[in-house]
């Protein structure tokens, strides 16, 4: 079984940044052009071109496989949200069995080394944080290819998307959890409603219902 869940707002404050060659640290957002001005950074979308000669994508990617150390301190994804729910599901589940869901990156492995950014599906961030979805991203989907495990996935549904077009290719089963008053209409998938009072960040106590086994699949 392999589990997947939306990433946060709320990064660890230490949080490691990629950096242009002059040593200025790189802000990642969904629309840098209308990001408040700060001389001490640089605003950039994922796929906009880094000055190594690539898009940061490409350098964040190479980063992973030779990461010489990881002398920027980025933290693996499962470390980078401050809610305490992705260290618990990596920690009882294995790093193998562990997706985060970036509105930034895509589907990403648990223990994949992140830098801090800051964009989201959420129609309440502020404009230059909000990924839209006729926003081109070269997202990662770093599924095992043709998986034939089980998916379940945590998460609102703004997030649904971009989580159905990611693994629509797996051969196991899909299950999504929803607490909205309405089933959400999705393609080949299987959904489960959690009740909860929560509205936001229910898919936190959803998960953790999970692990303690209040809730099956």
């Amino acid at each position: 079984m392999i589990v997947v869940i939306q990433c946060a707002a709320s990064k660890r404050p230490n949080a490691g940044h990629l950096v242009r060659a002059n040593g200025r640290p790189v802000d990642f957002v969904a629309d840098p052009q209308f990001a408040p001005p700060d001389p001490s950074r640089v605003y950039a979308r994922p796929d906009d071109p880094s000055d190594a000669g690539t898009s940061w994508r490409n350098l964040l990617l190479k980063y992973n496989r030779e990461p010489n150390g990881n002398p920027l301190g980025l933290y693996p994804a499962h470390q980078l949200y401050e809610n305490k729910a992705y260290g618990r599901l990596a920690d009882e589940l294995g790093l193998q069995n562990v997706y985060i869901l970036s509105a930034g990156w895509g589907l990403i492995r648990a223990d994949f080394l992140t830098p801090y950014y800051n964009i989201t599906f959420s129609p309440n961030a502020d404009g230059y944080k909000r990924r839209r979805k006729s926003d081109p991203y070269e997202d990662f989907c770093m599924l095992p290819t043709e998986t034939k495990e089980d998916i379940l996935f945590f998460g609102g549904k703004d997030y649904l998307p971009l989580f159905c077009s990611l693994t629509e290719t797996v051969r196991g089963n899909r299950i999504v959890f929803y607490n909205s008053a309405s089933a959400p209409q999705l393609n080949r998938c299987q959904v489960r409603r959690f009740e909860t009072a929560t509205r936001t960040n229910w898919h936190y106590e959803c998960a953790n219902a999970f692990l303690d086994g209040l809730i099956g699949v």
